[in-house]
This record gives C-alpha cells, sequence and structure tokens, in this order.
C-alpha cells in the first residue's frame, strides 16, 4: 500500500456524524480519519506505540473467539476466523501503515481502539470480498474503548517486561557474574563520597553490580503479577453492560491461551478501568533498574576517566573516537547512552504517576500518555542495557598496575593501625602523610607511635578487604 501522503484517490465512509473522504489505499473508516483531522499534534513521530496495536490485535481475535461460542448467532464462524486472521495480519506488521493516529488524542484511547475496529473490518471485508464485518457490532462486540485500552495497556506492559526487560538484564547479570569471577583476587581502593576509604576487592565492587541488578529483576517479576488482570468484560464503567454472562472470564482465558501468560479477569472491574496502579507499581520497579543502571554507568566512566589524569583503574572497550578536534581522545559512550536513557524512564516515572492519579470517577482518562511513556521506558531501558552490556561490560578490563598504585597511596589505609596506635594518633599519621606529601609508614615512625619493623608486621592493605 502507498503512502497516503501520494494517494490521489479516495472513497466516502460514514460513521454515526456522518460521511468522511478517506484515502482509498488505507483500510481505516471514518472514526479514524476525523481523529486524523482533529489531532495534529506529534504526528510522524508520537503515535500509538506497536506494542498497543499489537495487544489490541490479541484482545479483539481473543474477543470474537469468545463471542463466537456465546453470541454464535451474532458472531458466526466466518466472522470470527476473518477477524482472527486480519488480527494475525497486524501482529506480523503487515498492516502497521494503517495506524496513524496520534497520542495526543482522546484519553481514553476511544479513537484507537476505533482505528484498530475499522481496519480490521476494512481488511476482513476487503478478505471476504463482501461487506461482512462491522467495526461497532462486530469486531466491537462486548467491548467497550473504557475496558479495551486498560486490557491493551497491560498486555503490553507484561509482554514487554517479559519479553525485552527482564531478558536484557539478565544478560546484563550473567555478564557482571563472569566479569566477577574473572577478578577475584585484586584488591584496589574503595571509595566513598568521592574520596579515598578502606580496600576493597575488584570483585566484591563488580558483585554489588551484580546484585543490583538481581534485586532490580525479583522487583520487576514482582511487579508483572498485578498486571495479569484484566479490565475487558467491564465494558464502558465496570458494570460488564452489553457483554454476554462469563464473557470476562472466557477472553481472559482465552488471552491467556494466545499469549501464553497467565493473564486473568480482573476481580474488581470498577477498579481496572479507573485506577492505573498496578502500571504505576511497575514502572516503578523499571525506575529502580534505571536508577541502578545510572549508577553502574557512572561508576565505570568514573572508574575508567582518563587515560592518565583520571583514576584510570579499569579500562573499556574504544568504539569510536571521541572528539571532533581532539585527535586520539575516546569517550565512555555507552555510559553515557545509559546515563541518558535512565534520565528519561526517571521523567516517564512522574509523567505516570501523574496520569494515574487523575481517575475521575469511573473512569481514568490519561491512558494514551501512560501507554506511550510505559512503552517507551520499557522499549529504551532494554536496548539500553543490551547494547551496554555488549559493547562496554564484556570488554571491561583492569588496570592492576594503576589499582595497585592508588591502593598503596590511600591514606585510609590507616585505618588499619586503629587497633595498635588508636583512632586519634592514626588521623595524626594521616594528616602528617598528606600535609608533608610522605608515606604513611615515614608519618607513624617519624611521630613515634610504631617501629618500622612493627608497622610491616601489621600493615597489609591486600588484607583488609
Amino acid at each position: 500500500m502507498e503512502n497516503e501522503n501520494i494517494a490521489t484517490e479516495y472513497r466516502i465512509e460514514h460513521d454515526s456524524m456522518g460521511e468522511m473522504k478517506v484515502p482509498a489505499d488505507k483500510y481505516w473508516g471514518a472514526q479514524t480519519e476525523r481523529s486524523r483531522e482533529n489531532f495534529i499534534i506529534g504526528v510522524g513521530t508520537e503515535t500509538m506505540p506497536k506494542e498497543i496495536i499489537s495487544a489490541f490485535a490479541v484482545l479483539k481475535k481473543a474477543a470474537a473467539a469468545v463471542n463466537n461460542g456465546l453470541l454464535p448467532e451474532r458472531m458466526t464462524d466466518e466472522k470470527a476466523e476473518l477477524i482472527g486472521q486480519v488480527c494475525d495480519e497486524i501482529l506480523e506488521g503487515k498492516l502497521w501503515d494503517n495506524f496513524p493516529l496520534v497520542v495526543w488524542q482522546t484519553g481514553s484511547g476511544t479513537q484507537s481502539n476505533m482505528n484498530v475496529n475499522e481496519v480490521i473490518a476494512g481488511r476482513g471485508n476487503e478478505i471476504a470480498g463482501k461487506k461482512l464485518l462491522h467495526p461497532n457490532d462486530d469486531v466491537n462486540m462486548s467491548q467497550s474503548s473504557n475496558d479495551t485500552f486498560p486490557t491493551a495497556l497491560h498486555i503490553a506492559a507484561v509482554t514487554m517486561l517479559v519479553q525485552k526487560l527482564l531478558p536484557a538484564a539478565e544478560e546484563l547479570s550473567a555478564e557482571l557474574k563472569k566479569l566477577e569471577e574473572n577478578n577475584q583476587g585484586i584488591v584496589k581502593t574503595g571509595r566513598t563520597h568521592l574520596q579515598d576509604a578502606v580496600p576493597i576487592s575488584f570483585a566484591q565492587e563488580i558483585s554489588g553490580w551484580r546484585n543490583s541488578i538481581e534485586k532490580d529483576i525479583e522487583l520487576i517479576e514482582m511487579s508483572v503479577s498485578p498486571l495479569m488482570e484484566l479490565a475487558l468484560g467491564g465494558t464502558a464503567v465496570g458494570t460488564g453492560l452489553n457483554a454476554p454472562k462469563d464473557f470476562d472470564k472466557y477472553v481472559a482465558a482465552k488471552i491467556a491461551e494466545l499469549t501464553g501468560t497467565d493473564f486473568i479477569t480482573a476481580e474488581n472491574k470498577f477498579h481496572a478501568l479507573t485506577s492505573r496502579d498496578e502500571l504505576v507499581f511497575a514502572h516503578g520497579a523499571v525506575k529502580a533498574l534505571a536508577a541502578d543502571m545510572m549508577k553502574i554507568a557512572n561508576d565505570v566512566r568514573w572508574l575508567s576517566s582518563g587515560p592518565r589524569c583520571g583514576l584510570g583503574e579499569i579500562s573499556i572497550p574504544e568504539n569510536e573516537p571521541g572528539s571532533s578536534i581532539m585527535p586520539g581522545k575516546v569517550n565512555p559512550t555507552q555510559c553515557e547512552q545509559v546515563t541518558m536513557v535512565a534520565v528519561q524512564v526517571m521523567g516517564n516515572d512522574t509523567a505516570v504517576s501523574l496520569a494515574a492519579s487523575q481517575g475521575n470517577f469511573e473512569l481514568n482518562v490519561f491512558l494514551p500518555v501512560i501507554a506511550y511513556n510505559f512503552t517507551q521506558s520499557v522499549r529504551l531501558l532494554a536496548e539500553s542495557i543490551v547494547s551496554f552490556t555488549r559493547n562496554c561490560v564484556v570488554g571491561i578490563v583492569p588496570v592492576r598496575k594503576k589499582m595497585h598504585e592508588n591502593l598503596h597511596r590511600s591514606l585510609m589505609l590507616v585505618t588499619a593501625l586503629n587497633p595498635y596506635i588508636g583512632y586519634e594518633n592514626a588521623a595524626k599519621c594521616a594528616h602528617k602523610a598528606f600535609g608533608e606529601n610522605i608515606s604513611l609508614k615515614e608519618a607513624c615512625v617519624e611521630l613515634g607511635y610504631l617501629t618500622e619493623e612493627k608497622f610491616d608486621e601489621v600493615f597489609h592493605p591486600e588484607e583488609m578487604v
């Protein structure tokens, strides 16, 4: 199908408000076209996420199958099979150019629900060679935009978390575990407040990164369970008006079957339509991962700073030139993309939280902006983590000479002398060593606290970890 910008032919479609001219090479109908004309905001750049459209295709296929079983006189075998066939085409990515609507539309997402309904009906009728499907009466049977959009949100969120973000985090965790195992026995300077602290092993430092990611994985997995509850069957305000008995249970089971995921119907549809607390909780877990990624990326770029005038305790892959004016400069670019993505996720969390707080009466009408920010966060963070893992973490190498040098220059090694000369005397040694630019040993001996022999006997930085 040709690009809409060069389409020269139109057909006439109608809805309850009258007739509309629709590009002849598109499957959508009058309601989609009205939205296209009324919401020219972020066109081409901030359209409804594909993950949401795909989730709609899953729920429409499931609804048709269940309606076929409960209302066969209205949803015939032919209609149900046709709807399922078009939904499969959507899921295969064959019809993406038929979903042009922007995020900045009605807060219920009604127009995107109708966009999906109209495309399924239009394409289905083309396949059938006759006008068999109606977007409202057939494709939207037993549904409302008010329960389909929240359902699509949950399906998309679970799918993205399970299939994209968790695997990315698990890959990073596994790579950090390898890095930890391969660097046992290396002792370096620990740092707190960006200041020298007592020694730590490089493996211990890496283990902190690894365990942070493992904890984030646990939190995200915890957040997936509440998202398994689906609003579908609540229809307009949660009462289930115009849906057959037990439609909600059967359609949730069908969605579970189609996705291979344990979706169930929400126990309370009034909650399911108006509250977005499950998504806030899940995005909070995503934000926690983003926060730890920010910390790890910053640690890596601090430790690799230099190469001669920084800490220089690790080396990272040199992936591309770092400057258009300074020859030979290489920058920690993978760390920088991670920290920028983390900032975006944190900003998105504010948007999701504010939007979720606006569930007035029986419906939250900030659904598209929640969908946009949630899917962007998960997509960006997953891709960012994969890039960081494969283009940076796998190539981290300790600079042992620099680690050893920094370790033995650290004044905080004086902590090892506390049991022998006391805290205050140890502090005097540190201040003298720093002020006179001499070693701790020299300061301690000059102050008369220990002999050279005793100092050598008790002072072993490598054993302080």
